[in-house]
This record gives structure tokens, sequence and C-alpha cells, in this order.
């Protein structure tokens, strides 16, 4: 686990990444569709011109979450990361709806495609621009466990698919086969919209408090009963805001157990689960039995 510092410096870097990256392709990709025509590379214009706002507000909304907890967020700002997540799956969600209704229109009146070349080459450079993004993401999900992050990452690998589409779509159409440009943007446009669920679940699970894996919770109590003189564990409650976990539990003690000793035992229960998971805030209560 990194340290809060570090912490803060990678989800800052991570989200200036995305940003910059969803910019140059953008440009790029504006360039080669107004000279090609293309459907499909329209598809990855829309597509990356909404990555590109999604990116500024996931900017926006980490910079927002890593404030500490003051007066009035008392648990902190972790949740501006799952509201970034929602931003984003309804961006995607819309660029979704605007390939698939540009694709059935060139379905309908299919038109010729005009210089491929340049488009085909911008394609390469996006694909080798999102793989080194979604590489650096990995380790900065993995590091952090950023719910931000992680969405981010999930429709950057979306993008993946939909880059890779765009370039088969623009070398067929080069060997004479056009129309399929059109079919190739109504099924990226699929895609994208199942992301956006995706996405949009996630997110959810952390602003309704989802619970942690119950695998997690078992976990949790199993280190606390490792402890001489805990009769017992019992009302575990978890939840998730950004990156901090809330966790809850009450403690059996023996009932005659002077009040120092029960609060030394509620201390260090509290310690040995944050020493296996250090994202996690502890709450302990003390029960006599």
């Amino acid at each position: 686990m990194t340290t809060s510092a570090e912490h803060q410096r990678l989800l800052r870097l991570a989200t200036r990444a995305s940003l910059a990256v969803a910019s140059i392709l953008v440009l790029s990709k504006a360039v080669a569709w107004w000279l090609s025509g293309s459907v499909s590379l329209l598809a990855g214009l829309t597509d990356s011109a909404l990555d590109a706002v999604a990116s500024f507000l996931n900017l926006l909304a980490v910079h927002y979450a890593l404030r500490p907890a003051d007066d009035d967020h008392r648990f902190g700002h972790g949740k501006a990361e799952a509201l970034a997540g929602m931003a984003q799956a309804l961006f995607i969600g819309v660029s979704a709806v605007l390939i698939g209704v540009q694709a059935a229109e060139r379905l309908q009146a299919p038109q010729p495609l005009g210089d491929t070349a340049i488009g085909i080459a911008v394609m390469l450079l996006s694909l080798a621009l999102t793989v080194a993004l979604l590489l650096f993401q990995r380790k900065v999900i993995r590091l952090t466990g950023s719910t931000a992050v992680r969405a981010d990452s999930l429709h950057y690998r979306s993008d993946l698919l939909l880059n890779g589409s765009i370039l088969l779509a623009l070398l067929l159409a080069g060997f004479g086969w056009p129309q399929l440009d059109a079919l190739f943007g109504l099924g990226i446009a699929l895609y994208i919209l199942w992301s956006a669920v995706q996405i949009a679940r996630e997110s959810t699970a952390i602003l309704m408090d989802k619970a942690l894996p119950d695998a997690i919770g078992e976990a949790m109590v199993e280190l606390v009963l490792g402890i001489p003189g805990v009769k017992g564990v019992h009302d575990l409650r978890t939840r998730v805001s950004g990156n901090q976990w809330f966790v809850q539990l009450h403690l059996e003690l023996p009932g005659q157990l002077p009040l120092h000793e029960a609060h030394a035992l509620c201390v260090r229960a509290s310690a040995v689960i944050r020493q296996q998971y250090p994202k996690a805030d502890v709450l302990v209560h003390a029960d006599p039995v």
C-alpha cells in the first residue's frame, strides 16, 4: 500500500495523463474524420471528445475526493470518485447513442469514404497511446484502489476495442468494403453502451454503501477472534467511500473486565485490522458477555 502522499501523487498523475491522451486523440481523430468521412472514425471522435470531458470531470472529482475530512464531511470526500464514475457512465452512454444514430443513417444512405490512409495512421497512434495509458492506470489501481481511475480505465479498455475496430473498418474499406464501416460503427456503439452500464453499476454500489466482499469481512472477524481475551464478534458492518474503507464491529468481552483493559482490547482489534487492511477506518464497540 502506498503512502498517503504517494497515493495522492499517483491519482493526480493518472487523471492528468487521461486528460492529455483524450485531448490528443480528439484533435487527431477530428482531422482524420474530416479528410476521410468515415462513420466509424466519427464514432471514435465522438467517444474521444466525451472521454476528454469525462476525464476533466474525473480530474476535478479526484482532486476534491483527496481533501481531508472536515466539519461538514466527517467521513471525508471519497464518494466524489463514485459521482465522477456516474458522470462518466452518462457521457459514455450519450456517445453510444450518437454513434448508433449516425451508423444507422449511414446504413440507410451509404457514402464513399475519402482518404483512409490518414485515418489508419491516427488509429495506430490511438492504439499506442491507449495501451500506454491503460498500463499506467493498471498500476495506479493496484496501488490505490481508486474507483474513479478504475471507471476511467474501464472505458479506455472499451476504447481499445473501439480503436481496433475502427482500424479494421478502415482497412476493409480500403480493400473495397466501405459498407462495413457503418456496421462496425453500430457494433461499437452497442459495446460502449454496455461499458457505460458497467461503470454505472460499480459507482451505484459505492454510493449505496455496498458492503465489502464477504471474504474480507470473514478475514477481519478471524483476525479479531485471534486476540486473547476476545470471546466473540458480531454486527460487523463495512462500506467503501473512495479509497477509504469504513468498518464497524462489536467485541464480546468478559463482563467483569476493567474498563481500561476492555479499551485496550478494542484498540488492539482496530490495529490488527488496519495492519492487514491499511485503507480501513475501524470503529470498535465493546459488549459484555
